[in-house]
């Protein structure tokens, strides 16, 4: 199980295919990302919080903090 943050998320863009590495904010959700493959503006899919949660290789760090919570309520 881990326990540590990821900041660092891979975003991929469903209209063109284009990956972009970025680092995620820890304090605050991003809804929007310009695409700099096609110009799309990218928004969240319905029932995400963030567009790293949408198109990201990692979801973002409310996210993953709220996952670590649940393991280790799981293991308690």
């Amino acid at each position: 199980m881990t326990t540590e943050l990821i900041l660092q998320s891979t975003l991929t863009c469903p209209h063109c295919g284009h990956q972009v590495t970025e680092t995620m904010p820890t304090d605050a959700c991003q809804f929007f990302y310009d695409c700099a493959g096609c110009g799309e503006l990218l928004r969240p899919k319905a029932g995400d919080c963030c567009v790293f949660c949408s198109y990201g290789s990692v979801p973002c760090p409310p996210i993953q903090q709220q996952e670590i919570v649940l393991q280790v309520d799981h293991l308690s």
